[in-house]
């Protein structure tokens, strides 16, 4: 019997790895990993025979660990992040009037210091 020993690299500040997997992407394939065992319990709940619920289970979870793997090489610890802030970030600020800073100049006008 051979004991296998899986290391978690973990350098001083640094986010931990795992296979290949860095910081939050650990989390998104145990959360795969737990979709896909209840998809397989809803299946064969539904009285799907074993032969096609395992098949079927494996390939959705084999896929969306392939996705995860590949966001985790492509992004990085905080890519992900960074790219969906970047999406919310508007192209231009289109301003109407000029009341806004009609406004702002006259409360700055009124501070003291």
């Amino acid at each position: 019997m051979v004991d296998k020993v899986y290391t978690v690299n973990k350098g001083i500040n640094k986010a931990i790895e795992f296979k290949g997997l860095k910081a939050q992407y650990i989390g998104y394939v145990g959360a795969v990993m737990g979709g896909s065992l209840v998809l397989y319990g809803i299946l064969y709940a539904c009285g799907l025979s074993s032969y096609i619920c395992v098949p079927a289970t494996l390939g959705v979870g084999g896929y969306f660990v392939m996705r995860v793997m590949r966001m985790s090489k492509k992004f990085g610890q905080y890519g992900m992040m960074k790219w969906s802030a970047r999406r919310k970030v508007p192209k231009a600020l289109v301003s109407r009037s000029r009341k806004v800073f009609i406004v702002i100049k006259k409360q700055d006008g009124n501070r003291v210091g």
